[in-house]
């Protein structure tokens, strides 16, 4: 008789086997640290056994039992032999035991999934959320959830095959927990849904105590505009973080986190936690006035509307960076901090699509055309992101973060480079500025205008342009006061000295020379009232006004030189007697009038500066009249049109822009 005992499957016996060969039984046996069916093929020969009926294991158990019970029987064994075949029938009965106890549990696991089922089950048709329950259903849930993921983590540990009842009951504990599962992600949106801080809450927050604007909130696309921070550059602070959910609700949401990621569901949780927080995120952007755009849509867009959405650019950026997403980052580590990397992972996860948004608009502005009247934007932008980069450090320095945090730092650097580009195009633009008809009335030129008030609104980024503007070298002024020379100081000296040369330029369109010097004049005027009334003082310095104002002076000289000089000569008395005092008076008479009609459509727009001009005219005419008339003997009242008192009236309708005639 040979007797071949594989044990492949079944029972865990932590006994080593005996090793046993003699008397013609040769056994071979395998052994494994699990549970081990025993498979028995027997050659017997004349003896026979009557074995019972049993199912599975334990009917292959007993037939191997009375097997080495009628074995047992033999008389012809030794006592080795009998010694053996008593350890057989040792193992055996343990087996039997076990077998038993196996199913016993198996039938204990099978009540208790039945029981969470059934309860997992009732939730799933509840239409009220099990957090609106109370504490007690939802800690009466979770148990019953955590009860299922410790069976299925049994069942799994102990089941090697890929059939039988543990295989069914390891099928069914994953349908159940996979239900509860999904149920939990129903409830963690439901819970931050309902507890999640709308953007005017945030805005009610201490957070916001520091708004230096009131902005008003429109549906219309061009005129959405919100409330904005007065942030200072630096990190993070507490200051600037808000509670994006009710702080008595984050317990609730880790307990959810902590069951799904137990459960090995942590990619199911952090999806639907990130993908809230992008939907919240990307909310915020739209009411911010921040919508989604292609560069060519903003490369095609009208200034008007694209200066609008600048604004608004830079606005969101401040409060996304500096209060959304530092507050969310402190939410996800909260949330998921004990849980390890997630939290990060997660985190850039919900931000990054929004932060391409500010991203590729930022782009496609620095690679757009540099056009003078985007300088100022140009500026803000820079301002903006320069400001935020230890925030944007801060938030992503580390992993896919990188990459967002990278991007940020190169758009800085391309706009810096936009704002070099552009005020070299501008002060190209002053250069090249051509006319070919003179302007009217002498008065200031559109261009004076531009470039005094453009520089006047630059002043304000000093800082910023002295970090950004490179020297002109040689092209620098050699006068300037040395102690208060900076980049941009030199480089706004350029731009003016640019507009001195072509206004230069423009003055030799008029044919009258007294016109000439008295555009000049009122141009001159304007550049230094415009520098010494501003923040400009500080860059161009008292010399240089000091110079300017000599030169306006000088050229406001010329023009009486220019156009009285005449006049005043023919009052010039020299002896003259009779008829030749007559056609003096005479001659004075007609080129006063001449001078009225032409000159009180010339226009001073400073009314300092006209007073002082229509002074410095009245005292030298009205004297030499007086005068003229005074020593004259042949001048009678017939020949004396106006007198004195007159003409200084006349004198001071001079330079008001509105022609008249004394005729």
């Amino acid at each position: 008789m040979k007797i071949f005992l594989s044990h492949n499957e079944g029972i865990h016996n932590k006994d080593p086997a005996p090793h046993w060969l003699s008397q013609g039984i040769s056994r071979v046996w395998t052994w494994k640290p699990c549970f081990i069916h025993p498979i028995i093929f027997l050659a017997m020969g004349d003896t026979e056994s009557i074995i019972p009926a049993y199912d599975g294991e334990q009917h292959v158990i007993v037939a191997a039992q009375h097997i080495v019970k009628a074995l047992a029987a033999r008389k012809n064994l030794s006592n080795e032999m009998r010694k053996i075949l008593a350890d057989l029938d040792t193992h055996l009965s343990t087996m039997t035991k076990l077998t038993e106890s196996e199913a016993r549990w198996t039938s204990e696991v099978e009540d208790l999934l039945r029981c969470a089922q059934k309860k997992i089950i009732n939730w799933q048709s509840n239409k009220s959320m099990i957090w609106d329950s109370g504490p007690q259903g939802v800690a009466e849930y979770l148990q019953e959830v955590d009860e299922v993921r410790r069976l299925t983590e049994s069942l799994g540990s102990l089941l090697s095959s890929t059939s039988g009842k543990e295989k069914e009951l390891l099928d069914l504990a994953h349908s159940v927990l996979q239900m509860a599962m999904a149920r939990l992600e129903e409830e963690l949106i439901h819970i931050l849904a309902r507890n999640h801080l709308s953007f005017e809450q945030i805005c009610g927050t201490p957070a916001y105590s520091g708004v230096d604007e009131e902005l008003a909130v429109s549906t219309e696309d061009d005129s959405v505009e919100e409330k904005s921070p007065r942030v200072s550059s630096g990190t993070e602070s507490e200051e600037s973080i808000v509670d994006l959910v009710r702080p008595d609700v984050i317990s609730d949401i880790k307990s959810i986190a902590r069951i799904m990621f137990a459960s090995s569901y942590s990619q199911e949780f952090c999806e639907a936690f990130v993908s809230f927080w992008k939907d919240a995120l990307d909310e915020f952007l739209v009411i911010l006035g921040v919508d989604k755009l292609s560069i060519e849509d903003v490369m095609n867009m009208e200034w008007g509307r694209l200066y609008r959405r600048i604004r608004r650019w830079c606005r969101a950026s401040k409060v996304i960076i500096r209060f959304f997403l530092a507050s969310q980052k402190r939410l996800f580590d909260q949330v998921l901090g004990e849980l390890g990397s997630p939290s990060l992972v997660c985190f850039i996860e919900a931000s990054k699509v929004s932060m391409l948004r500010l991203l590729n608009f930022g782009e496609a502005v620095a690679i757009g055309p540099h056009l003078p009247e985007r300088l100022s934007c140009f500026i803000d932008m820079y301002e903006v992101l320069a400001s935020l980069l230890q925030d944007i450090d801060a938030l992503f320095n580390e992993g896919d973060g990188c990459f967002i945090r990278n991007e940020f730092h190169e758009l800085v650097t391309k706009l810096g480079n936009s704002v070099r580009a552009t005020f070299a195009e501008f002060g190209n633009r002053v250069a090249s500025d051509t006319s070919v008809t003179p302007f009217p009335k002498g008065g200031i030129h559109p261009l004076t205008k531009y470039v005094m008030n453009y520089i006047n609104l630059l002043a304000e980024h000093g800082p910023t342009l002295n970090l950004l503007l490179e020297r002109y070298g040689e092209d620098s002024d050699p006068v300037a006061d040395a102690d208060i020379f900076c980049p941009m100081a030199d480089h706004l000296r350029s731009v003016t000295s640019m507009l001195e040369t072509n206004l230069d330029r423009k003055s030799n369109l008029y044919r009258d020379g007294s016109l000439k010097h008295f555009f000049m004049m009122n141009n001159i005027h304007y550049m230094v009232q415009k520098v010494n009334d501003s923040e400009l003082r500080g860059y161009y310095g008292d010399e240089w006004i000091r110079r300017h104002t000599g030169k306006f002076q000088q050229h406001a000289t010329n023009y009486e030189r220019a156009t009285w000089s005449s006049v005043l000569a023919l009052l010039r008395f020299d002896g003259k007697k009779g008829k030749a005092e007559v056609r003096c008076i005479k001659g004075f008479t007609v080129a006063f009038e001449e001078v009225y009609k032409y000159q009180t459509g010339w226009f001073v727009n400073d009314p300092r500066l006209r007073e002082d001009l229509q002074i410095s005219i009245s005292q030298n005419v009205i004297h030499a009249y007086r005068t003229f008339i005074g020593l004259s003997t042949s001048i009678n009242d017939k020949y004396i049109k106006y007198t004195t008192t007159e003409l200084e009236n006349y004198i001071l309708d001079l330079f008001e822009g509105f022609p008249r005639s004394l005729r």
